[in-house]
């Protein structure tokens, strides 16, 4: 079993609203042919709660003006370091990086397939990294001024 043409239209759409959030790391599973709850996970992430909740807000909008679709459960905005949004068809995660880190959901579906995204999408990949190495090199450059 496979995802269903809807369910990867659903994915297809929101990677794209995450990516025009500057999302970090979009990725999307099919766990169709190991749960039966739904056909694929997008997952996403974002260095600051703030960013996390504006992805969620832009997935959710566009989903509902262009496909007419809303979540049937949203969870997690009170904190917002890791919001879920379940359309039954497809659930995305959008993660702050450090839970991303943690709780590496990448590794727990690792041998489900992945589903082909926007080329948008496909270019945050790495983002996290590149954003923890720039934050670790103004940490250490603010470091050395105030030392000297």
């Amino acid at each position: 079993m496979t995802a269903t043409d809807r369910s990867v239209e659903l994915i297809t759409t929101a990677a794209q609203a995450a990516a025009d959030k500057l999302a970090h790391d979009i990725i999307a599973y099919d766990v169709s042919d190991v749960l039966s709850i739904t056909d694929a996970f997008l997952l996403a992430s974002a260095p600051n709660d703030r960013q996390v909740k504006s992805i969620v807000d832009e997935i959710e909008e566009r989903l509902n003006k262009e496909l007419g679709t809303k979540p049937v459960r949203r969870e997690g905005d009170r904190d917002a370091r890791w919001i879920l949004l379940d359309y039954v068809d497809i659930v995305v995660h959008v993660q702050h990086s450090e839970e991303r880190v943690f709780y590496a959901l990448e590794r727990l579906w690792k041998d489900c397939p992945e589903l082909d995204l926007p080329a948008d999408a496909q270019a945050t990949r790495g983002k996290a990294a590149e954003h923890a190495d720039l934050q670790d090199a103004e940490d250490d450059a603010e470091l050395r001024g105030e030392l000297r």
